[in-house]
């Protein structure tokens, strides 16, 4: 299609103009811009995010095409120049990296298929690279299979497009992708503030506070944790409750005065004082301070606290074991009548004085932790194996007790730790057995937060991967929502110790809300598992319009989504329908102790 006079408009290509980027082909001729029936260049042009943010005074949007086609590779510059966005070719693949450090572009769009080194190459070496490893990385593929596409992204991609494909849809694509990252670049480097609307510090600032204030300063550490969220969640609905916890984080402001304070999560407030106060009596004052009503109604919600404390001394190496102290506070201050506790050497319970302690704690030494597995199905069909690995611990008299009821009782004893470990270690065994075998398989193994900031642990993670010969991208790390909340910036440092080597991470029970939809983008994950409320409450609107959501925001940011506790043929065909990628529970296949699910002929 041609202007009036015949000059080619870019969003209808010369007809056989690319050669792999197209179906047909022929030799190329020079590219021409896109113009109006006036010979004015096209105003479509300057009205997108890379032109915006030129206006705006921001770095203009640029481009690294690597592309060994010099005809192809000088379309594509001649279609994102026509848009504002400063692009350079490389066709020579060996010179990528260096084009890299040197132009440090907003993103990489490259053809798969190249000869010398191909595109999945390129893409682990940018993906290792200690500056460069977010770089966004688009492929052009011509190859139509959904599994091809699948390892496009498992190899590293961000996003994939299929040939052939037309100047708008790859402008808009790429502007995309760029002003996306560079929101995430900017919320990664942003300045450890408070909070504008709240006055609390955000949980960088706060965890660089710790980190200079233990061991040597002196004061304590307050963890306040607001109770019954999910009961004021069935009774005001999620927009009041919204509001509600606004307003509390507003009030936790004014309850710490000139002490540092910060929002974990949704309903979790840290509180650092640097002086010495009487402990029970700040904690009264941050009880009740939440407690009451300010705005003279008194028949409105009122909210329910439990406060843990820990006094910082020299007994703690790190800021990660002084808020370990303050979260065993909270967990005992939850089965007070007061709400209220305060960390001591001696809180931890004994094994002599706790039956169920005495048995995990046998158990563990004794080596009795045991696998379960459960499938984890693609709704679209496919015989990629993984699995969900459960926890189960056998007790002196055979009993088989599942996670839910071991976790909260080790974690009180401090023995989680031991726990993840010894997990972790016989699903590294499975993962070795079945690849010599033959039969890849993939396997989500939940860990703690605290486990992964131990010092050393990464390290020991990836010789143990080594030692085994297991592919590291056959291993995806689960970690719960709040735990992730509680410990996002040593869970940072995790996730770039593993990424780069192929280990993924999965974010299970993901509720959207204001606090994880801030630190999703910072994480580097692969899947998010919703949490279990939603597949068992599909029946109330709300609920449904909410999974929608967390569905398309995860996608938006290209991660893939699992349902679980999956009990129904219903909830199965709701989750569908809002797009979920895997399906995993009852309805599928019960845990069991075998990895015999036929993924390759299974029908949900």
């Amino acid at each position: 299609m041609g202007t009036s006079n015949d000059i080619p408009r870019a969003e209808f290509p010369p007809a056989r103009y690319w050669r792999r980027w197209c179906a047909d082909a022929a030799p190329p001729r020079p590219p021409a811009l896109e113009v109006d029936s006036g010979g004015q260049q096209d105003a479509r042009v300057s009205a997108g995010p890379a032109a915006a943010a030129a206006q705006s005074g921001q770095p203009p949007y640029s481009v690294l095409v690597v592309e060994d086609d010099r005809s192809q590779a000088l379309f594509a510059e001649s279609v994102l120049a026509g848009a504002g966005i400063q692009a350079q070719a490389v066709s020579d693949p060996a010179l990528v990296m260096q084009t890299l450090e040197s132009m440090r572009p907003d993103l990489v769009l490259m053809d798969l298929h190249m000869p010398a080194i191909d595109g999945a190459e390129l893409t682990d070496m940018i993906r290792t690279h200690a500056t460069l490893a977010h770089t966004p990385i688009v492929f052009l593929t011509g190859d139509p299979d959904p599994e091809r596409q699948f390892e496009i992204l498992e190899i590293g991609a961000d996003d994939f497009l299929s040939k052939p494909i037309r100047p708008r849809h790859l402008i808009a694509a790429v502007e995309n992708r760029i002003m996306r990252a560079r929101q995430q670049q900017a919320q990664r480097t942003a300045p450890a503030s408070g909070d504008p609307g709240t006055g609390l510090l955000t949980r960088t600032r706060m965890f660089q506070r710790l980190a200079a204030a233990v061991p040597s300063d002196t004061g304590s550490l307050y963890l306040v944790e607001i109770e019954g969220v999910a009961a004021l969640r069935e009774r005001l609905g999620y927009s009041a409750l919204e509001a509600l916890l606004a307003d509390a984080a507003q009030r936790m402001a004014r309850l710490a005065g000139e002490h540092a304070a910060a929002r974990l999560n949704d309903n979790t407030f840290l509180v650092h004082l640097a002086a010495e106060l009487d402990a029970d009596e700040f904690a009264r004052h941050l009880r009740d301070g939440l407690a009451r009503r300010e705005d003279g109604d008194e028949d409105g919600p009122r909210l329910r606290a439990c406060v843990g404390s820990a006094r910082i001394s020299p007994a703690f190496s790190n800021a990660g074991e002084a808020l370990a102290a303050a979260e065993q506070a909270l967990r005992d201050a939850r089965a007070q009548p007061h709400g209220i506790a305060m960390h001591t050497a001696s809180s931890a319970p004994q094994p002599e004085a706790d039956g169920m302690t005495g048995e995990i704690t046998s158990a563990v030494a004794e080596r009795r932790i045991e696998l379960a597995f459960q499938p984890i199905v693609a709704v679209a069909g496919g015989d990629e194996a993984q699995y969900q690995v459960l926890m189960r611990l056998r007790d002196s008299e055979d009993t088989l007790h599942t996670a839910a009821t071991i976790l909260p009782v080790a974690e009180a004893a401090g023995l989680v730790h031991d726990i993840d470990r010894q997990v972790l270690e016989q699903a590294i065994g499975v993962l070795q057995r079945q690849q010599h075998a033959g039969a890849g398989v993939r396997l989500f193994v939940s860990q703690s937060a605290s486990t992964l900031s131990r010092e050393g642990y990464a390290d020991w993670l990836l010789k143990a991967l080594g030692n085994a010969g297991v592919r590291p991208d056959l291993l995806v790390i689960d970690v719960q929502q709040d735990d992730a909340l509680v410990h996002a910036i040593t869970l940072q440092e995790f996730s770039a110790r593993m990424v780069p080597t192929g280990v993924q991470l999965c974010l299970g029970r993901y509720d959207p809300g204001r606090e994880i939809d801030l630190l999703l983008p910072q994480l580097p994950l692969s899947f998010v598992r919703l949490a279990p409320g939603f597949s068992s409450r599909l029946v109330d609107p709300g609920v449904r319009d909410r999974m929608r959501e967390a569905v398309e925001r995860a996608h938006r940011l290209g991660l893939l989504v699992i349902g679980q506790q999956v009990e129904d043929p219903q909830a199965a065909a709701t989750l569908w329908m809002s797009g979920i990628d895997f399906i995993q529970g009852n309805l599928v296949q019960q845990a069991a102790g075998d990895l015999d699910f036929d993924f390759h002929h299974s029908v949900l």
